[in-house]
Formats: C-alpha cells, structure tokens, sequence
C-alpha cells in the first residue's frame, strides 16, 4: 500500500497544483504585462517579504501537525491526533494575527529600512493574508496528517482562483484610478492590486477548508471513540512538540525567501557597480523576478505534491520500526523527484527564450533578455526536486535540523558567488540563479549523505539517475529538432513552442517506459495510469 498511497496522494495534490500553478503563472504574466517590469519591481520585494513573514507563520508548524497526527493515527490514538490540531490551530490564530500587525503597521518602515521605496502600500495589501493562512494551514496539515489530500488540493485552487481574479482585478482599477494618488504612483498601486489577490485567495481557501472540516466532523468523532486509549498528553507538552519539530523547518523555509530578499538588494546595487543605468538594473531584475520565477515554479509544485504525501508516510512508518516500508516510501519518492526533474529541467534549458517570448509577447524582448537566467534555473530544478524531497523525508524521520544547516551552508556560498558575479557586466544579473545553483548543489550532496546516514536506505541510482536522464536527452533531441523544423516551416514561434512541448512529453513517455524508468505494476496503482498501460500494451511498449 506504500506506493499506492504514495502515488495516489501526490497525483492530487500535483494535479490542484498544476492548476494552481497554472493560474499563477498567468497571474504573474498578466500582471507584468498590465504593471510592466518596473511595476514588477515594486510587486517582487512585497511579494518577499509577504513570503518570508507568511513562511514563519506556516511552513514548520503544518508539517509538524501533519507528522504528528500521523504517528498518534498509526498507534490508533485518534484523540490525541485531535488534540494537536485543536491547539495548534490556536497557535496559528495567535502567529497570523502577529504576522498581519507586522506587516500593515510597520510595511513603511520596513520599506525604507530595505531600501524598498514605493513597495509600502504592496506590503500593506498582502498583510490579510498572513492573518488567515496559518489558520487555513492548520487544517491542511491536519487532513495531511490522515493522509487526505483532497481537502488541501480542493483549498488551493479555491484560493488561487480567488487570488488571480481578484488580484488582477483589483491592479487595473487601481492603477486607472484615484486611490492613494496623492502619495503613490499608477505602478505602485497597479503592484498593490496584485499583491492583494493574496487576502483574496486566502479567505477563499480557508471558507474552503473550515466547510470540509465541518462535514468531517461528525466520522472525525466515531473514529476518536475507537481510539486505543492510554495516557492523556498535556497540552504543554504538544505545544513543546510542535515546537521542537517546527522551528528547523521554518528556520530552513525562510532561508530562500529570505535570500530573495538579500536578491532584491544585492544585485541591483552590483548591477549599479557595475555600469548599468538604474533604470536598466531595475528592468533587469524585474525580468529575473517576473518573467523566470513564475515559469521555475510550474514544476516546483510536483516536488511539493510528492512532500506533502511522504513526510506523513516516513513519519508512521518510522514510528512502528517498519524499515521496508521506510525505505520503499524514500526510493520512490526521490525516483519520482527525479523522474519529473530531469524532463523539466532540459525542456526549460532547450525551450528557455521560445517560452518566454511566447508567454511574455507583450515584452518580447525583455523576455528574450531573460533566457539565460531561465536556462540556469532550469539546469538547477534538478537539484531543487532532489533538496525538496530529501528534506521532506528528513523530517519524517525526525532529523529536520540537518536540512536547514545543508541549506543554510549551500546559501553562504550563493551571497558570495551573486554579490562577485552580479558585478561583471558580461554576467550581470545571470550571477544570481549561478550562485542559486551552487548553493543547491552543496545542499543536496548534504542532504543526500544525511538520508543514507539515518534511514541506512540503499538507493537505485540506476532508477534514480541513469535511465530519467537517458531518457530526457532522447526527448530533449527531439524538442530541440521539432522546434527548429516546426519555425522554419510554419515562422510561428508559439505554434512550434506548443508543438515541441507536446512532442517532448510523448517522446519522454515512451521512453521512460521503453527504458523501464517505471514499471508496469507502478503504473496499474493510478486509474489514469491503467489507461496508460492498456494503450502502452496494445502498442507493445513494455516489451
């Protein structure tokens, strides 16, 4: 049942966000599009320090709800599983409502304080959300916890719907009207707009979650009157669990945000020094920020997917001492990581300036611009999926300090290596995602070590490694020739884009099978995948 459970809790929660990711990057090429990337330039550094005050309210605390339910479900204690949402739930009310004074009352402060100017109202309007998402969180983790992944994956397209109608919405009535004129410019407030699609999507989703809970609730009290019984836990004593277990894993989530923060600092003063006109070096970094990040984080969410449904399954299954199952749970779930990393990776190298030109035709050649730092990022998601699941299986197992001193070591070397390479004209801001991408290679040699170290698993490179990659530069060959053919026969950039792209996934699918990346029998765990399967045998590809 491990891989079932597994595959079937990661194909929901990749499909919702797939969707929501989808809707995001439009979001974010709409909004670039209507805020042009000076307007980004005021919406990124917003969005970061949102990100950063929103990853201390809510990345450490839900994994640790979802961990510890998770362990007390296995033993049978369905009461004390109870009890940890129920006072976690107040934790996050009390970490939300910090978090939103925080941001609203003190956004001009921190504006200035970070050299931000022109961000303030940005902040302003993101700061709802930190009032509502942990508390959305906390209901996430606990259904995660059960390993119930719908409820999480139904929320996030609620919200995502909700932040990309309103957030859209709500930039181009700003920036066409009067509001806040006096002290903000048309841009400012076009960012401001933006930035509020976060409160928006954040009351849809928790309205989502709390409606769930409440038609759960009456099997929810069934299951803890059938609970084993046994010593009752103080709520001292789950507060210092949850606690102990999330402070690490918010200590290692708000390291990127953070350094995206030092990001939105540090290479506009080096392009600065480096000769380019303020106006260039805000374009330039408006380009990385608006253009790169959003197409990067489409394939991030598969990673994501796969961690939200293993740390609760490394979790029960290292509380009962069941060491196959451990290691069943951790093979697959890096074979996933890297089944999915590679293909993206190589399509976002090949692909890079076709895409962004064709997403962003409104700024063809801000967007053509961007294509080397795109190619960079890309190489690096393979690195990326490899740090995001590992890390996600280092805090089943209770070891979630050791990713965040991996991270935190992989990320004195990027400030390094950015703050040096920002600084040649001939890098200029390409620096950044290179001193990304060292930093994601040190962690994950880390990380990797840290894994075999304490779960003693016995990895399948030849899985993990060897055959996604064989068969990713196959498909990368043919999306290579396909696009070039494609524009010299038609001239259209997006039509050939959209046809290697599809070319790509089919010749990676046959591939990975011909290739026996995946296995018949892991395909038959998915109602999708038996469909697969029977179209794979009447074409005789698993022979």
């Amino acid at each position: 049942m491990t891989q079932k459970s597994l595959v079937k809790g990661a194909a929901v929660l990749a499909a919702a966000g797939i969707i929501v990711k989808v809707f995001g990057a439009a979001f974010r090429i709409l909004l670039a599009s209507f805020i042009t990337d000076e307007g980004m330039a005021y919406y990124s550094p917003a969005y970061y320090i949102y990100a950063v005050l929103l990853v201390v309210s809510t990345s450490g605390i839900p994994i640790a709800i979802s961990r510890m339910v998770s362990e007390r479900y296995a033993i049978g204690r369905f009461d004390e599983a109870d009890r940890v949402f129920r006072i976690s739930r107040w934790l996050m009310i009390g970490l939300g409502a910090a978090g939103f004074i925080v941001l609203f009352f003190f956004a001009g402060a921190i504006a200035s304080a970070t050299r931000l100017e022109g961000s303030e109202l940005a902040m302003q309007a993101t700061a709802p959300a930190l009032l509502l998402v942990p508390i959305m969180s906390s209901y996430r983790g606990y259904f995660q916890g059960q390993q119930l992944m719908a409820p999480t994956a139904l929320s996030q397209t609620v919200e995502q719907i909700f932040r990309v109608v309103f957030g859209l919405l709500l930039a181009v009535l700003l920036m066409r009207g009067t509001l806040f004129a006096a002290s903000f410019t048309d841009l400012q407030r076009g960012a401001a707009g933006g930035c509020f699609g976060a409160s928006a999507g954040a009351v849809g989703g928790l309205a989502v979650m709390i409606f769930i809970y409440l038609l759960a609730r009456k099997e929810l009290k069934q299951r803890i009157r059938r609970s084993t019984g046994g010593e009752r836990e103080s709520a001292g004593s789950i507060l210092k669990s949850i606690i102990l277990i999330a402070v690490p894993i918010t200590i290692g989530a708000t390291l990127m945000p953070l350094v995206n923060l030092v990001d939105a600092t540090v290479v506009n003063t080096r392009l600065l020094h480096a000769g380019f006109e303020p106006s260039v070096a805000k374009a330039l970094y408006g380009q990385l920020t608006g253009f790169c990040e959003p197409i990067v984080a489409l394939p991030q969410v598969l990673m994501s997917a796969i961690v939200m449904s293993i740390v609760p399954m490394v979790a029960a299954a290292n509380k009962v001492n069941d060491t196959e199952r451990l290691h069943g749970t951790i093979s697959l779930g890096l074979r996933m990581s890297t089944i999915i990393a590679f293909p993206c990776a190589i399509g976002l190298i090949i692909l890079a300036k076709p895409a962004l030109t064709m997403l962003f035709f409104t700024q063809k050649e801000s967007a053509a611009n961007a294509a080397p730092s795109l190619q960079v990022l890309g190489a690096s998601f393979i690195l990326l999926a490899l740090i995001t699941i590992m890390t996600g299986i280092l805090q089943g197992v209770g070891k979630q300090g050791y990713p965040v001193i991996n991270l935190f070591i992989g990320l004195l070397f990027k400030v390094v290596l950015t703050w040096v390479l920002v600084g040649q004209p001939e890098i200029n801001v390409v620096g950044a995602p290179l001193g990304t991408m060292a930093a994601y290679l040190i962690a994950a040699a880390l990380d990797l070590i840290c894994v075999i170290r304490f779960t003693s698993v016995k990895l399948p490179f030849h899985l993990m490694i060897t055959k996604p990659f064989i068969s990713a530069a196959v498909m990368g060959i043919f999306v290579w020739g396909a696009y070039k053919g494609l524009v010299w026969l038609t001239g259209s950039n997006t039509l050939s884009t959209l046809a290697a792209i599809v070319i790509g996934v089919a010749v990676y699918g046959v591939m990975i099978i011909r290739t026996k990346t995946i296995l018949r029998e892991e395909m038959m765990e998915l109602s999708i995948g038996r469909k697969l399967v029977s179209v794979g045998d009447r074409l005789h590809l698993w022979k």
